[in-house]
């Protein structure tokens, strides 16, 4: 196993579990079962993406999702975070991935294009009020706030709307600067409101920006960068050089951002840890290749969505073996067979598979339940029912779509596959009773009709479809 050796997991300053809540947010009562087993594996911190789900008031309440958190239970959350020793950075977005306010019919005239809700106009005076309203009713909830992320990665399509195009007709005009302007505004209003907080932002839109544009900007007094990269490969070098050339800019301090779920695919259900482990091997690498007083501290990203209008990426709870491993890697400098049989017994694992997707065992961590089963699904209920359906003979060849519509059906094959069908229905409902069970427990129902609908339905369905046809095709025959 790859072992890291680093002088102290101190070198990583905070360790920040990201709660993206555009998607999937957990009941408050299951975070209060959540945050101790953070701290314990290493976790001092929350970086808390509040989306849609933070209680906006006034001419911002459109924004609340019809699930969104009350303020006593942002207060109980808060709360439950400085029992348990964890800082809270909110993250509210101020440029791009804005659907969740621009989708709106009241603010869809600030867009940056006019069919697209995913970028701000940052022409319009009115988005700026906008952002700094959002930014002060979420200020307001947190009490000793060190910093405020604003955001602001993937501004895609910035600098096509037509104020954009009239903007950059003159010359010394560019996207880049029209992109910092716009980041410095907003982070200058946090300063000259909230003194204490210093804003950190996403550096994508950065990273591409000449020294002599960056520098000039003045955004490195303002702010500071939080360098994403959630790849297993992740090139340190080049993020050496990077990391370089923004200490040349004048930006002193600076954040990394990895990634423990949510970056392997749009519609991923399970969690495949090796690919999360490595990703933060190659973190520990970077952290060891800089001086060690530019790093704030690391990010470890959960993400829920790719954007607000995406399917559900893997649930919290299936995530956590891998949030286990990560943090535990992060604090040890490296991953090792101590740390694994650490793992093993703060999730109550018997034996933890990093390479596979399967466990033997369901671990007795807050949600193991729902890891076991969404597992059990994805990796055995969903290929039975392809198997039997496409590749069992005598259904293929003795009940194919043109026997069933016509309620064909040869009496001796009934046996050879009427008590697999029987059988498989059986479980396929037992198990979606306790996994909707458990999903209730952690997630609101509408959080559980969207996982069920994308990954339990459509092959229950498929099954249930040729049940009610071979019961109509025997009940033909008699």
């Amino acid at each position: 196993m790859e072992e890291n050796k680093m002088t102290s997991s101190s070198h990583c300053g905070l360790h920040l579990v990201h709660l993206d809540l555009k998607g999937a947010p957990p009941k408050v009562s299951y975070l209060a079962e959540l945050f101790p087993l953070f701290r314990t594996l290493g976790a001092n911190g929350l970086l808390i993406e509040y989306e849609d789900m933070f209680p906006y008031e006034g001419e911002l309440k459109p924004l609340r999702a019809e699930h969104a958190y009350s303020a006593t239970e942002i207060k109980e959350i808060l709360n439950l975070a400085k029992l348990h020793e964890l800082e809270v950075i909110p993250l509210v977005q101020t440029f791009g991935h804005m659907e969740f306010v621009l989708k709106h019919p009241e603010f869809s005239h600030l867009r940056e294009v006019e069919m697209f809700p995913n970028a701000l106009n940052p022409h319009k005076e009115e988005s700026l009020v906008l952002v700094n309203a959002m930014i002060n009713q979420v200020v307001a909830m947190h009490d000793g706030l060190r910093w405020f992320h604003i955001g602001s990665d993937e501004v895609y399509y910035l600098g096509e709307g037509e104020e954009s195009k009239h903007w950059l007709q003159r010359k010394e005009n560019s996207t880049e600067k029209l992109c910092l302007a716009h980041m410095k505004a907003v982070a200058n209003y946090v300063i000259s409101s909230h003194p204490a907080v210093k804003p950190i932002v996403w550096d994508d839109m950065l990273r591409g920006v000449s020294e002599e544009t960056l520098t000039e900007s003045g955004v490195a007094q303002l702010m500071e960068p939080m360098i994403w990269d959630y790849a297993p490969d992740l090139d340190v070098d080049s993020k050496v050089l990077l990391i370089e050339k923004y200490q040349r800019c004048g930006f002193p301090k600076l954040w990394f951002a990895s990634a423990f779920k949510g970056a392997t695919g749009v519609n991923q259900s399970l969690t495949l840890i090796d690919h999360h482990l490595k990703n933060h091997l190659q973190w520990l690498k970077v952290a060891n290749s800089i001086p060690a007083d530019m790093l704030q501290g690391i990010a470890l990203t959960g993400w829920q969505r790719y954007d607000h209008f995406s399917v559900l990426c893997e649930l919290l709870p299936v995530g956590i073996p891998s949030l286990a491993v990560c943090l535990q890697a992060l604090q040890n400098g490296g991953y090792s067979e101590k740390v694994k049989e650490n793992v093993e017994k703060q999730l109550g694992l018997s034996n933890l598979e990093i390479d596979t997707f399967t466990s033997d065992s369901s671990g007795s961590f807050p949600g193991s339940d729902i890891f076991t089963l969404v597992t059990q699904v994805c990796f055995y209920l969903k290929p039975s029912v392809d198997e039997l359906l496409e590749r069992n003979r005598y259904v293929t060849g003795w009940f194919s779509p043109y026997h069933r519509k016509r309620k064909i059906l040869h009496p001796i094959m009934i046996h050879h596959f009427q008590p697999d069908v029987l059988s498989l229905l059986a479980k396929w409902n037992a198990v979606m009773q306790e996994l909707q069970a458990a999903l209730e427990r952690v997630f609101s129902m509408c959080t559980v009709e969207e996982w069920m609908e994308e990954n339990v339905h459509p092959s229950l369905y498929k099954l249930q479809i040729v049940g009610d046809d071979l019961n109509k095709a025997i009940q033909a025959q008699s």
